[in-house]
């Protein structure tokens, strides 16, 4: 009887039975993949199986049951900066991500912390992370944990230990000469694992994705999203097509954009990766590619041969993009019944306000419907090429166009249920006014190259004049655009229609989570957990949680019992500043995971948060003009981040104390808190206009101590024209 015993045991280890993978943890493979719906209880990639539908099949939390949901644990992350990872769980064990690239690995029924990773980050690349030190997520293979670090360093960890088995840089180069971030999450595809990287958003970004094998590390390929100048030899043959579409006098030192920072999917049967990538850079198309043209393969999907890293076929979604639309959002591969034919496609809802429906084959366009409301596209021609509305083009003066830069729809994943045949998207309807604006004198490192890009509704009734945005009556020219708000919308891809829609609190709330049991949940900016039947929209539970809410949510089971867990943590573009109406205004910005399950308890908010008084600023410093100047580069170079922010992600700097005033030039040139995500600008900005800064810094923050002194509120705070 042993005997017979010790012999299943070891055909069942050779079998390569889960759990059996390095060290016996986390082993995940291409078969367990493709048969994920045998192990609904398991959530084994970011959107829980190779599809990335973000759903699930387990039903023991349904309609009828949901009302029971509560409390089961959390893990604090001691982290106060966004969350936009969704946990991936395998085998009992979670593993999920947090700021700069971290990783944990939890008991999931449980809490408990087995193991964390914390990456050596050079503090300095947080200045070229567009939207705060954000990460979405981990991959896991074979005993493996795949993570990007925020400075470019790709790693592969021990999945029993968290060990680095090996690191790999992912940049060209590292002399800071190109801005790049990393935010996503890796993707394994066939026998690499694949990474992006962000930076379009400032000049110089110069799109990539880059291969590598998954048990050295080593470099396998890397396929160039743009091309680069062609005085130089083209880094593969995909680059002499592109190039075609771009002037021959472009300005290619400014590296072209087309960072694909996120939204990666990989078909195991089809053997294709999918590569979403990003906006220009710069934005103005002229400034960009003067004589015009499509200029591939920006705001495009690129379908790529994983083992070659050749190119299949790519769909451009934003031909001569120049409005900060993105094609990086997550990607949903599924089979849709669309003319009584079943078809392969591959489905996506990017900023641009359209959703796509392509055959994931052979890239063919089957539908673009909008789902939000938009004006840049007058339709499609018969080729399936959008037809640019000249109306959006900003080139001799300001703009109206929508969506706005914020999107249709951004990185917060969607969900497709099966059963409902419904794409669960957490939609954005925003306008915006784009204009070419300030003079950047050969700044090449400052964001947004000179073009404004404000929301409607927060544009000036008067304008701004020196920044180019006339009077808003005169850009609107009596048109009505549309308000900015959020909404949770049920779309039909087959038909292409909406079926439902249910307001959000904000534009800026979760990606979204669907089941089996007919919900979709998702998080939102007041901390509501909120649980939906996924055929009507109607509300059935909502948890206040006491934490704003980004990332999408996920479930699974062990032992019988389903959870339903979700990162909650604000943060990214519109969440540098906490809105009053916020969670993390009101209870701070504390990172957590956090579990439900039936008949748990109610869930445990953070302390509220207590205002430290505002401290009396120096007196004043610098002449009017200074005080003028540095008015002017604070929008240009620290706005992105500190404007607007009397709570939020990073320090309000008219809280200033005596200590920080004292070390302003060693914070601002020399890189005094580069650990905390402060990088140093002594390369775009001379010890003069440290000074300048500071003196209109010292300037509104004298303005506001004076009006809390009179008892008129908060005072002046320094703003931003452009929007996030």
């Amino acid at each position: 009887m042993i005997r017979r015993l010790l012999l299943i045991l070891a055909l069942l280890a050779l079998s390569g039975c889960h759990g059996s993978g390095r060290n016996g943890a986390a082993n995940v493979d291409r078969d367990r993949l493709l048969s994920a719906d045998s192990e609904p209880g398991e959530w084994l990639a970011n959107g829980r199986d190779w599809r990335g539908a973000y759903y699930s099949p387990l039903d023991q939390i349904s309609r009828t049951s949901a009302n029971r949901l509560g409390f089961a644990w959390a893990y604090d992350l001691g982290s106060a900066r966004g969350l936009e990872a969704t946990p991936v769980v395998v085998d009992g064990v979670m593993y999920t991500s947090g700021n700069w690239g971290r990783v944990y690995a939890l008991d999931a029924a449980t809490g408990k912390q087995l193991w964390t990773f914390v990456p050596e980050v050079d503090g300095q690349y947080a200045r070229y992370a567009c939207c705060d030190v954000v990460n979405r997520g981990v991959a896991i293979w074979q005993g493996m944990v795949y993570v990007g670090a925020l400075d470019g360093w790709l790693y592969g960890l021990d999945a029993k230990t968290g060990k680095v088995v090996w690191k790999s840089d992912t940049f060209i180069e590292r002399q800071m000469k190109h801005p790049a971030a990393i935010s996503g999450a890796p993707q394994v595809a066939g026998d690499v694992v694949v990474i992006g990287q962000g930076g379009a958003d400032f000049a110089d970004g110069r799109g990539y994705v880059s291969a590598y094998d998954l048990k050295t590390g080593a470099l396998r390929w890397r396929f160039f999203s743009v091309p680069g100048d062609p005085a130089k030899p083209f880094e593969h043959p995909e680059l002499a097509m592109a190039a075609k579409t771009w002037a021959k006098n472009s300005n290619w030192r400014s590296g072209g954009g087309g960072t694909p920072y996120d939204g990666l999917a990989y078909d195991p049967e089809l053997d294709l990766l999918y590569v979403g990538t990003g906006n220009a850079s710069p934005y103005a198309w002229k400034d960009r590619s003067p004589g015009g043209g499509d200029n591939l393969f920006l705001a495009s999907i690129l379908a790529i041969h994983p083992k070659t890293g050749r190119l299949a076929w790519y769909y451009q979604e934003v031909p001569g993009e120049q409005w900060d639309y993105t094609a990086t959002q997550k990607m949903i591969l599924a089979d849709l019944t669309i003319g009584g034919r079943k078809r392969q496609v591959l489905m996506q809802a990017p900023k641009d306000g359209f959703f796509y429906v392509l055959d994931r084959k052979t890239g063919a366009l089957i539908s673009a419907k909008p789902f939000v409301a938009q004006n840049w596209s007058l339709g499609f021609d018969a080729a399936g090429r959008p037809k640019i509305n000249p109306a959006v083009d900003y080139e001799h003066g300001p703009a109206l166009i929508y969506p706005s830069s914020a999107g249709g729809h951004n990185w917060q994943p969607m969900s497709f249920d099966p059963q409902t045949g419904l794409v669960y998207v957490p939609v954005i309807q925003a306008s915006m006014i784009m204009a070419k604006g300030y003079d950047l004198k050969g700044r090449t490192l400052a964001d947004r190259w000179a073009v404004n890009g404000v929301f409607v509704d927060d544009y000036p009734p008067e304008g701004v004049p020196e920044y180019g945005l006339p009077p808003l009556a005169r850009v609107l020219a009596g048109r009505t655009p549309p308000k900015r708000e959020g909404f949770l919308e049920a779309w039909d891809p087959a038909a292409g229609r909406v079926v439902w829609k249910q307001p959000t609190p904000s534009f800026w709330d979760g990606g979204v989570l669907s089941t089996g049991g007919g919900l979709v949940v998702q998080g939102d900016e007041t901390g509501m957990l909120n649980v939906r039947d996924a055929r009507t929209g109607a509300l059935l539970k909502q948890i206040d949680t006491g934490s704003s809410i980004m990332a999408a949510p996920m479930t699974y089971s062990v032992k019988g019992v389903q959870y339903v867990a979700v990162m909650a943590g604000f943060g990214g573009g519109p969440g540098w500043a906490f809105p009053p109406n916020s969670a993390a205004y009101k209870y701070g910005n504390e990172g957590r995971i956090l579990v439900f399950r039936l008949d748990g308890a109610a869930a445990p908010r953070p302390a509220p948060f207590v205002e430290p008084p505002m401290p009396e600023p120096p007196r004043r410093i610098g002449t009017p003009q200074q005080i003028a100047a540095g008015g002017k580069l604070f929008a240009a170079q620290c706005a992105r981040c500190h404007a607007n922010v009397p709570r939020g992600l990073v320090p309000d700097l008219l809280m200033m104390g005596p200590e920080t005033h004292k070390a302003f030039d060693d914070i601002v040139l020399r890189g005094q808190r580069l650990p905390a995500g402060m990088g140093r600008f002594d390369d775009i900005l001379s010890p003069a206009d440290a000074q300048a800064i500071h003196a209109y810094l010292i300037d509104e923050a004298t303005k506001a101590w004076d009006a809390r002194q009179k008892g008129r509120g908060p005072g002046a705070r320094p703003v931003t024209q452009r929007a996030r």
